[in-house]
């Protein structure tokens, strides 16, 4: 039988006035460790919310309070930086990332701000938040989201919100436990299905 990784330690006892030798064996500490069920690693089932915040201003700019859920290690529902942050932190607790955007989204492109006359749009799209889909002269499409209504004209813009910020992701962490094998196929908790 092999003994499990350990270092010696030769300690003392005193004992009616007469010391005795006693060999104490002391885990190392990655031989005996368990990985801590409630910790985020490769294989686990996660559920979180988060906020968005302006580092600047501190301005709430996104807010996600409805749990997302998936398989760590297995998809991603963050930018993989974020993810790879939440790696070895635990159930309830609360992450704070400061993120430079531009290295997720990429800087700002000032031509993907499109200034339009509001006659020439529909009137379900001259709405602020509203999103538009827009095809270019080579048969791409983009989304453009209205974000200035003035007078009589109106503004698109098709970058990313966050793009050319730098933000706070506070992330909560609401539960982290083993993911089924139905969760790890797909990446994240399996919904239930009407009976056919």
């Amino acid at each position: 039988m092999k003994a499990p990784d350990c270092s010696l330690t030769t300690s003392a006892v005193s004992h009616l006035d007469a010391l005795i030798p006693v060999l104490i064996l002391i885990p190392d500490g990655d031989s005996m460790t368990a990985t801590d069920p409630n910790t985020i690693a490769d294989g686990k089932y996660v559920e979180l919310t988060y906020l968005v915040r302006d580092s600047k201003t501190g301005d709430v700019l996104t807010e996600v309070s409805r749990p997302l859920n998936y398989v760590h290690g297995v998809n991603e529902i963050l930018a993989p930086m974020i993810t790879r942050e939440l790696e070895g932190k635990q159930q309830g607790e609360r992450v704070d990332l400061l993120v430079d955007c531009n290295e997720v989204y990429g800087p700002r492109d000032e031509s993907l701000v499109i200034t339009e006359k509001l006659a020439v749009v529909p009137r379900e799209y001259r709405q602020l938040g509203s999103q538009i889909l827009m095809e270019n002269n080579l048969g791409q499409m983009k989304s453009f989201l209205v974000t200035k209504i003035e007078g009589d004209t109106i503004t698109f813009d098709g970058n990313n919100p966050l793009a050319g910020r730098e933000v706070i992701y506070q992330v909560r962490i609401l539960l982290v436990r083993e993911a089924t094998p139905e969760e790890q196929a797909y990446g994240g908790r399996v919904e239930d299905r009407p009976e056919e």
